[in-house]
């Protein structure tokens, strides 16, 4: 996939809520051996305190047969959660939804573009990061509008252009 290929793939992403975001940024796509330490003991859903069990709620039925690592992980973002803000729950609640009725395909197509923008430098991750932000900000409408325009143009035509003209995103009209 080429750089272009994936700004568009983030900017797709986007439209399907930025599911990229919240569901990988802990996952290793470096694919190096990592010291994982000491194996955690496993917690039965019986053992978690009220407060982990309502925020782990909708791992509830598969909860015991996880991975003791897992598990362990998992009770660290529950703890992580209480202190955030309602507006901020909502947004990460929405994007695990998403992320829930993603098919197979989608999930391991979503971790290769992670995986691409990871390998990506710095300068060009932070203006890509740029570009994300700046799209999420527009109104509904716009962003509808500005993904039609972009579907519009043949595929070839929209690499063409973004070849050259050097430019990393797709044109933003207001």
């Amino acid at each position: 996939m080429t750089f272009h290929r994936l700004v568009l793939s983030l900017i797709c992403a986007t439209l399907l809520g930025g599911v990229i975001a919240v569901p990988l940024h802990a996952q290793d796509v470096s694919g190096d051996p990592v010291d994982l330490g000491p194996l955690p003991q496993p917690h039965s859903w019986r053992q978690l305190t009220p407060q982990q069990r309502e925020v782990l709620m909708p791992l509830r039925g598969k909860w015991d047969s996880l991975p003791p690592r897992r598990q362990a992980r998992m009770m660290k973002r529950a703890e992580g959660w209480v202190g955030l803000p309602p507006p901020e729950r909502d947004e990460i609640r929405e994007r695990i939804a998403r992320w829930q009725t993603m098919t197979p395909a989608e999930r391991q197509q979503t971790r290769a573009n992670q995986a691409e923008f990871q390998r990506l430098p710095p300068g060009e991750r932070q203006r890509l990061h740029a570009a994300f932000e700046r799209f999420r900000q527009m109104p509904p409408g716009q962003r509808d509008e500005l993904m039609r325009q972009w579907r519009a143009i043949p595929p070839g035509q929209r690499m063409r252009w973004l070849r050259q003209s050097g430019r990393a995103t797709p044109p933003l009209k207001p």
